[in-house]
């Protein structure tokens, strides 16, 4: 065992995870990112304070319509389980059923936008629901019923999961059950189909192959794979990508990214970032991005939109992107890239009302200070499981 799988074990000590194992938090060459015994969490209290109303809607203040997306209020699920923050939780979720599933997530997957209308009055602008947001859901609820002993979450989490099973799945040739971006809209033929492969995280699929009596999540799971990677020839993630049957990936030309990798892709390298260290898909996505990893260690910040064909980028991205890599680095071990993406963070913050650079960051930088890690299974690990004065009392 080398000595940070020992650090990881002995960290470990005191957790109370019901039936899950503590595992090793990083491999010898890796960044090691250890648990943390602080119970506040400064970055979520500002994001509540900064996007988060009162009866629990996430507002993007900065879009015309103060929309609301599907996707901040799964995030916001998410980053409100990792903080303990059951409150908070409960208001996000009940705001979530009321306002984007006709009140009633067990029969509705939730609309992923909504805002001001013309008219001026307040409600869905397209009913449309998004798989990614859902597949948040569906995972913040099943882990928030297993940490918090509430049977009515895991139920909930587990009609949801049906229900993107028949809705947001398709059997595409070649490639097996595959998770679409949506329930419409996506077949862009009779045999094509535009796929997004910052929809998948590793993580969730894991989580929803090992808990699922249903094969076809492990299926899922193998066709998001060969997304993720299939997708990316040259090591750089695309927003979108078309599949077509019986010649496999392409470019998305036609579409509005005109091929390019920059507000979706990020987020690919962020969920393969924080994969745990024994994950199945972890070596093959660490090695497969390098070439993002060189360009950032080149030009000293990642692209905010770069070609998957050439690598030729537009320019610099926000600072809400280097955030997003400081996982990816560190699980690869790139020490001196990591700590220029530390560094430009510090000389260039976070804006602070850009809804969507801090949900990265809060993604990334909670999973740097230990406030969470996942299994090999994708079971979430939070660190307010930790019993601290148990397991410092036992250290060395």
């Amino acid at each position: 065992m080398s000595a940070g799988c020992k650090a990881g074990v002995l960290l470990c000590l005191g957790c109370q995870i019901f039936a899950v194992l503590c595992v090793c938090l990083g491999a010898a060459e890796a960044v090691t990112v250890k648990p943390t015994c602080q119970t506040n969490w400064p970055a979520w209290k500002n994001f509540k304070t900064g996007f988060i109303s009162k009866g629990g809607r996430v507002v993007d203040g900065n879009t015309p319509r103060k929309q609301t997306v599907s996707e901040g209020q799964a995030y916001a699920l998410f980053f409100s389980l990792v903080a303990n923050d059951r409150k908070t939780f409960d208001l996000i979720l009940q705001w979530t059923e009321n306002n984007l599933a006709n009140g009633d997530l067990t029969s509705h997957l939730p609309a992923w936008l909504w805002g001001r209308r013309d008219d001026g009055s307040w409600g869905v602008l397209d009913n449309n629901p998004a798989s990614d947001a859902d597949l948040w859901v569906v995972y913040a609820l099943g882990e928030a019923g297993r940490l918090w002993g509430d049977r009515r979450f895991v139920a909930l989490s587990s009609l949801l999961a049906s229900r993107i099973l028949r809705e947001e799945t398709a059997d595409l040739p070649g490639l097996g059950p595959t998770m679409l971006p949506a329930p419409h809209g996506f077949q862009t033929g009779g045999k094509t189909w535009r796929l997004n492969p910052s929809y998948m995280p590793m993580q969730l699929m894991d989580w929803l192959s090992s808990r699922s009596p249903d094969r076809t999540w492990r299926q899922i799971s193998e066709s998001s794979q060969r997304i993720i990677l299939e997708s990316a020839p040259q090591g750089f993630s695309p927003d979108w990508t078309v599949y077509e049957d019986s010649k496999g990936f392409r470019m998305d030309s036609a579409g509005e990214e005109k091929g390019a990798g920059g507000y979706n892709a990020i987020r690919v390298y962020l969920w393969a970032g924080m994969l745990a260290s024994d994950a199945p898909s972890r070596p093959r996505l660490l090695a497969a991005f390098t070439p993002m990893a060189d360009f950032i260690a080149r030009h000293g910040y990642p692209p905010e939109s770069v070609n998957i064909a050439t690598g030729e980028a537009t320019g610099p991205g926000p600072s809400g992107f280097s955030a997003a890599m400081l996982p990816f680095l560190a699980a690869r071990g790139d020490s001196a890239t990591l700590q220029g993406q530390r560094d430009r963070l510090t000389a260039r913050p976070l804006r602070s009302d850009a809804y969507y650079e801090q949900a990265l960051s809060l993604f990334a930088h909670g999973w740097m200070e230990g406030r969470y890690q996942f299994t090999k299974n994708g079971s979430l690990l939070p660190s307010w499981q930790t019993s601290c004065n148990s397991a410092s009392s036992r250290l060395p």
